[in-house]
């Protein structure tokens, strides 16, 4: 199965990105195909360098999980506008386009948006 998480809130302040990236880590565990897509604010999530207080969840570790056996891509639009550059971003996290949003979209099986 195929599985297209779409998430637009940003990493802080509200549990969206985090519940998204634990439903991809679940997916993950059960040999679902996932991708998730980080747009709006959520692009945030895979910048490198977050530091968060101890026992509070950290967005860049867990988005850094999900390209060892799945997929992560970013709004390119979504990037300039918050002055993110590819270089900040976690590895195996890609600038993406809505063109290929489009045909992931198409080829998924299940959508799920946070």
């Amino acid at each position: 199965m195929k599985a297209l998480i779409l998430i637009n809130d940003p990493p802080y302040g509200t549990e969206r990105l985090y519940n998204g990236l634990r439903m991809a880590h679940a997916l993950i565990k059960k040999d679902c195909e996932v991708t998730i897509f980080l747009m709006g604010d959520a692009v945030s999530g895979a910048k490198t360098g977050q530091k968060t207080p101890d026992g509070f969840y950290n967005a860049e570790r867990m988005v850094k999980l999900v390209p060892l056996k799945g997929k992560v891509l970013l709004c390119g639009t979504c990037m300039d506008a918050r002055g993110i550059t590819e270089n900040e971003v976690v590895k195996g996290a890609q600038r993406s386009t809505m063109d290929e949003l489009a045909d992931v979209t198409m080829a998924a099986d299940k959508i799920l948006v946070f």
